[in-house]
């Protein structure tokens, strides 16, 4: 099966150019909510500044961190497993489920599960995975990814969602209305949690000094499933770690702000140990992520919170969707993370920027992100996995713009052509023309208008 590619992904998308536009309102607003909740602290960027530090500093001494949380841990009654990649994380998860003996799971929002395909997984092995995030459940039930990682159904409108809650659950057709459709699936979730023995949270943070992992979540769904359920699974990336919890202070009240624009998350769950009867269980997982702590230009990466704030402020993501990424990771900080997997299947997605920086200036934590993007087109380009077309194309550019003469031949050319023969670029051959009018050609080049005016 052909994966489509960014471009050809996005091009589907924006065809409907009023689902687009609104999709590219929604995430501008939730980015303006962002920047509102930023002001009010006057430490924001100091804020920022620190938190990247202790990761930078947690990144050095990442060994040392991760065997300190692993002592704590299992000094805590907590059972750690070492996973070195995807199927090794499904394959620890499965062992765990199977020794109950249950076939069904409630599961809270993951990317790593996601990044390791652990649903597909463990429904070819027969059992039931019921994800628990509202927005998480309705693109399973659609049999969609998430195409975003703090609001999955972004891509959805409420006429979309009771649609699909009519054909799953049973509401009234046509009825769209967000409150009723969240009770309907409260109602069908709670049925879930009293159901199920086995319950798996993600972790977004662990802190080496204690053991212990944090969740944060605004429905309180891992809550529910985590105290509910007679075993708890926590799936983490490495690079989850911390070193101190007076560290969490710092990374909760950049988190939400970043994410959503909340002051806080509603709830901050501290998991230590489990209580009386229940066993706990906590998978570190690598899949990818020490070699990309080894790659001096790409380490950064492994700051990343998800906060997904540089989702919302890219204008490639908020007019392209997330679907038309092709990985769990969409997104400016999925563009450099997937590399990092496969670069040949990956090899469109540094691409998919306008390298304007905005990421970079959002993120709570410093990545630069833009820049990252840039050095993967470079890595990408040298190893000569870009198209045959992109590689002809920037070589032609590299000659032209090299020579000062040829670049002005070329440009009073293109202003002739443009002005005398404009049917030969206002066409469906040239995909600038698509979805927009080029603009009309100059009467002369700057170089000519600087001649003309320099006295």
């Amino acid at each position: 099966m052909h994966m489509l590619s960014h471009a050809e992904a996005s091009e589907k998308f924006i065809a409907n150019q009023e689902r687009t536009d609104w999709h590219d309102d929604t995430l501008w607003f939730v980015r303006s909510k962002r920047d509102k909740a930023s002001k009010l602290l006057p430490e924001w960027e100091a804020l920022r500044e620190q938190a990247s530090q202790i990761k930078e500093h947690m990144l050095s001494n990442l060994p040392q961190y991760l065997l300190e949380f692993e002592a704590n841990a299992q000094a805590n009654g907590v059972q750690v497993h070492w996973a070195k990649d995807a199927h090794e994380h499904n394959e620890i998860v499965y062992s765990i489920i199977q020794k109950h003996g249950d076939k069904a799971l409630v599961k809270s929002k993951s990317m790593l599960t996601e990044e390791c395909h652990l649903n597909a997984y463990l429904e070819q092995k027969g059992i039931d995975v019921v994800d628990t995030d509202l927005g998480e459940r309705i693109v399973q039930f659609r049999k969609e990814v998430p195409s975003h990682i703090v609001l999955p159904a972004i891509h959805l409108k409420k006429e979309d969602v009771g649609e699909t809650f009519h054909q799953h659950l049973g509401t009234p057709k046509g009825n769209k209305d967000p409150q009723f459709l969240t009770e309907a699936a409260r109602i069908h979730l709670r049925e879930k949690f009293l159901g199920a023995k086995v319950a798996i949270t993600g972790v977004n943070f662990a802190v080496a000094e204690t053991g212990e992992f944090v969740v944060c979540t605004n429905e309180g769904n891992a809550d529910m499933g985590a105290h509910l359920s007679d075993v708890h699974i926590a799936c983490m990336g490495i690079e989850k770690i911390i070193p101190k919890r007076q560290d969490l202070g710092v990374f909760l009240r950049l988190l939400a702000r970043s994410a959503t624009g909340q002051l806080i998350t509603t709830y901050s769950s501290h998991f230590a140990k489990p209580r009386a009867g229940q066993e706990m269980h906590i998978v570190l997982v690598d899949n990818g992520r020490s070699r990309q702590l080894a790659r001096d230009e790409f380490r950064n990466s492994l700051k990343c919170i998800r906060c997904a704030a540089c989702f919302n402020t890219c204008p490639v993501y908020r007019r392209s969707g997330g679907h038309s990424y092709h990985q769990p990771v969409a997104g400016p900080i999925g563009s450099i993370l997937a590399p990092n997997f496969d670069k040949k299947a990956n090899v469109d997605l540094p691409f998919a920027s306008t390298l304007c920086g905005s990421c970079s200036n959002v993120c709570p934590v410093k990545i630069n992100i833009h820049e990252q993007l840039w050095f993967w087109r470079q890595d990408l380009m040298k190893e000569g996995l870009a198209p045959a077309g992109k590689v002809l194309g920037m070589k032609f550019m590299a000659w032209m713009m090299s020579s000062p003469k040829v670049f002005k031949l070329a440009g009073g050319i293109g202003r002739k052509v443009m002005t005398w023969f404009p049917f030969l670029v206002n066409n469906g051959m040239n995909p600038w023309y698509k979805q927009r009018e080029m603009p009309e050609p100059p009467k002369q080049s700057f170089q000519e208008w600087y001649k003309s005016n320099r006295s």
